[in-house]
């Protein structure tokens, strides 16, 4: 599977397809990994790495501190995500991509289109996350981890993570979790760090990502300024609230919410979904 190095960084990526290239900013917290888009939700069934070959030159990859991608401690921005999208897509030498987000991919997918417009053709956002109960557990997952690092140490978090599958399955070894795990010369780094600084690093991603119940990534300002072909596909839980789908409706421009609903979102619908939103998009342009 190939890798590059941008912004000092490994990203983990695979191209698969020849058609309109379609970046694909994988569901799973922050647990967002190629994998997921064959492990989590729908996409299980569907393959979407598979089944949209012919259909899309797609670009899939570990986002940073996830699977083989690498991390480094600094404050988490939705931008920051956004901007790794971005410099991948320059590795590649792509303009300008269709961009699809699943569950906190959303957020990522959003805020490319915020900062970054002229790389983007149109986007997919499928189960948006958002809501109070969202806010609620981002954060207190970054306020657990806070709190163990603060009584054990540095140290107790590296050999916590070293147990642990992720920073979503285990709040308290931190959003450094596969970092720690793979990267032996990263750990020897980061238990080195001063811990009041680290803290404040971590406090400020949390209140940065995490600032209130609005749908993550963008604010309502800068969702009103979007004016790319946008297509909505709501989810219906604790992370993936209704009214999330709803406000990215709401304040983008022209944006269509599918009427579907789970659990009518089988493999089949998600699919048909995908490329008829992107055939009236490409119409529209």
């Amino acid at each position: 599977m190939p890798s590059a190095v941008i912004d000092a960084l490994k990203v983990n990526y695979e191209i698969r397809g020849e058609g309109l290239p379609l970046i694909m900013l994988a569901p799973g917290g922050f647990d967002s990994t190629i994998e997921s888009w064959e492990t989590r939700g729908v996409w299980q069934s569907m393959r979407p790495l598979e089944t949209l070959t012919r259909n899309f030159k797609m670009i899939a990859y570990d986002r940073r501190e996830a699977g083989a991608s690498g991390g480094r401690v600094e404050q988490f921005t939705w931008r920051v995500f956004a901007e790794q999208a971005v410099q991948l897509l320059d590795h590649l030498k792509i303009d300008r991509a269709w961009v699809i987000g699943g569950c906190m991919g959303v957020s990522v997918a959003v805020a490319m289109a915020a900062h970054f417009p002229d790389r983007c053709r149109g986007l997919l956002l499928h189960w948006p996350v958002g809501g109070y109960r969202w806010y609620s557990k981002g954060h207190e997952f970054f306020s657990r981890h806070i709190a163990f690092a603060r009584a054990n140490g540095l140290r107790a978090v590296a050999e916590r993570a070293l147990k642990a599958s992720n920073f979503w399955s285990d709040p308290e070894s931190g959003p450094w979790t596969s970092q720690l795990a793979r990267d032996p010369a990263f750990a020897a780094a980061y238990v080195k760090q001063d811990l009041a600084p680290y803290l404040a690093v971590v406090a400020q991603g949390r209140d940065g990502l995490f600032d209130d119940a609005f749908v993550s990534g963008a604010t309502g300002e800068q969702l009103l300024a979007i004016k790319h072909p946008t297509f909505i596909m709501s989810g219906d839980d604790a992370s993936h609230s209704t009214s999330s789908a709803h406000q990215l409706r709401e304040l983008i421009a022209g944006s269509v919410l599918s009427e579907l609903m789970p659990p009518q979102q089988d493999a089949e619908a998600v699919k048909r979904w995908i490329l008829e939103s992107v055939d009236r998009g490409e119409a529209a342009r």
